[in-house]
């Protein structure tokens, strides 16, 4: 199969194999993650891609996207930027807690790194001011030639993108308190602006000096608050879930940026938008489908869904070329044929049973989601470095607890137990028939089998960093991350296949290793830990977690 297009896995993706036909269930994500955004001096929006920790120049006119600021350069998370008087970017690199200046030549140079968790950055001529996005968090100015720090105020409840506004005062959102504050550049009192102010996470003005305070909700609530007009307010519904930020052109066109889909969009005074960049998924990482083949996928910041971008057209990986799917455009956040069902806090692993979902946090927690209702409760708290979930022949949760070496169940009671532990690192579950409990394993590049004992016993090693699980009848098959590969392991004699190779997870070819540590503080959480998670259908087909390039698989026979 040859699947030509914009990609952010690199390009050209070639996935071969000779059993398997695959299509994809939904489009590549050119972006991985789109935050702060601003336009630079050739006229490109600028958008500072957290994830994917790197930064990218989109043309507005055209929706060309280059990568200016790679991922495996000095910028670690790059959350914001702003640009100077001379064209010099400024990047808020937020869990190392740097502020670096990128030069017009390239050349990078570290102007601070004593900020905790920054984030809001902007530029007054030539001066640099940024915030803290903490509890108690500072807003503070910067001198990028030298010079100590001036904290402006401090008690920020999580500071976010900022903006000077047309009486020469900064304004900034408080997302803790659902308020805008404002303070002179050269220091004062702070004042509240606005209050009860829909999930603020960005303030920013438009041309005629109106300000926007973006949400970072579900329902993409942008409020207009008209200062010359007795702080008259105007409430506009996207549908753009998880706005981040925004910048206004010359002539006044607004595009935002979505922290939990990615991609650009310009939105109208009106609400109606039209896409630059498609949003799609910034993982995905484990994935799940129904008996009903509804397809549920852990995309980090939300609970998705990508549905058959062409029902009509399936791209095989037998060789025989194929299209990539119907167009990408629409007016909701379904576009690049992803829905987002809800926000959730950093969901990792997912699996479903009895009209549930079930999922892991990166915090740590266990949920169970119930789509009908709409309501999710959480389980369990506290567990180290939770990836993959499966649901027993008993009805309990089965977790792998990567962080703490083991694999966990939690019962209805959501009492938890210990499995087997003393393990490597371990990172998906799954059940065979007989109901016996199977684990990869990716630090001991091995599939281990879980005795009721708690021994283990290896069913295969000498394996590349296997992440995902799932079983179909006597095979077991595993996504070998490492040579990125789809592998089958009968259960009965041992027996190994490869299925599929050149799949589309991990990190783009040639590019290091991301080592961007996690880092929890109220309401935020590092870079997604890698996983590629695999899933059984109840139609005997096989779906792909490719967070390479932001899209999930069928593989069917």
């Amino acid at each position: 199969m040859n699947t030509r297009g914009h990609n952010r896995f690199g390009g050209d993706v070639a996935v071969s194999g000779s059993r398997l036909r695959a299509r994809r269930l939904n489009h590549p994500s050119p972006l991985w993650g789109s935050n702060g955004v601003a336009f630079g001096p050739d006229g490109r929006l600028y958008v500072a891609q957290f994830l994917a920790g790197q930064i990218s120049a989109v043309d507005p006119a055209t929706g060309d996207v280059e990568v200016v600021v790679p991922m495996d350069g000095p910028v670690q998370s790059p959350d914001d930027l702003a640009f100077g008087a001379d064209g010099s970017m400024y990047i808020a690199d937020l869990i190392p807690g740097r502020v670096w200046r990128r030069s017009p030549q390239g050349a990078y140079t570290l102007v601070s790194d004593e900020v905790k968790v920054v984030n809001g950055i902007t530029c007054v001529g030539d001066r640099l001011f940024v915030n803290e996005m903490r509890p108690g968090g500072r807003l503070l100015e910067l001198f990028p030639d030298g010079g100590e720090p001036v904290v402006l105020t401090e008690g920020l409840a999580l500071g976010n993108a900022m903006q000077l506004g047309p009486d020469d005062h900064l304004y900034y959102p408080h997302m803790m308190t659902n308020q805008v504050w404002r303070i002179p550049p050269d220091g004062g009192v702070p004042e509240v602006v606005a209050e009860e102010v829909h999930e603020p996470v960005a303030v920013r003005f438009d041309q005629g000096g109106v300000l926007h305070v973006l949400s970072r909700g579900v329902e993409g609530i942008v409020t207009r608050i008209d200062l010359h007009g007795g702080g008259s307010r105007t409430l506009v519904t996207s549908g753009l879930v998880g706005l981040d930020n925004a910048a206004f052109d010359a002539e006044n066109r607004m595009f935002v940026s979505s922290y939990a889909s990615g991609g650009i969009t310009e939105l109208h005074p009106d609400g109606r938008t039209r896409e630059i960049v498609p949003r799609g998924l910034d993982g995905p990482y484990g994935v799940t489908v129904d008996l009903g083949g509804t397809v549920y996928v852990a995309d980090h910041y939300r609970l998705a869904s990508p549905a058959p971008a062409d029902e009509g057209e399936p791209v095989a990986v037998d060789g025989a070329d194929g299209a990539d799917g119907a167009d990408a455009s629409d007016a909701s956040d379904a576009a690049g044929g992803v829905t987002s069902l809800t926000l959730m806090p950093f969901v990792h692993g997912v699996t479903n049973a009895g009209g549930l979902v079930h999922f892991t946090s990166q915090y740590g927690d266990v949920h169970t989601h119930d789509p009908d209702r709409r309501t999710t409760r959480r389980r369990v708290t506290g567990l180290n470095e939770p990836v993959g979930i499966t649901v027993g022949p008993d009805g309990s949760l089965v977790v792998a607890e990567a962080g703490a070496a083991r694999v966990v169940s939690i019962d209805d009671r959501d009492t938890v137990t210990v499995l087997a532990e003393g393990l490597g690192h371990p990172v998906d579950v799954a059940f065979d028939a007989q109901g016996r409990c199977h684990v990869s394993d990716d630090l001991l590049g091995a599939v281990l089998r879980i005795g009721d004992d708690g021994a283990t016993e290896v069913v295969a090693d000498g394996l590349g960093a296997p992440q995902g699980l799932a079983v179909l009848g006597d095979t077991l098959f595993t996504v070998e991350t490492g040579p990125r590969r789809l592998t089958a392991i009968s259960l009965s004699t041992g027996e190994r296949r490869t299925e599929a190779e050149d799949l589309p997870v991990g990190q783009p070819p040639g590019t290091a290793p991301r080592t961007t540590p996690a880092l929890f503080t109220h309401g935020m959480v590092g870079a997604p830990r890698p996983f590629a998670g695999l899933a059984a259908g109840p139609d005997g087909s096989l779906l792909l977690a490719a967070n390479g390039e932001g899209t999930v698989w069928q593989l069917k026979t």
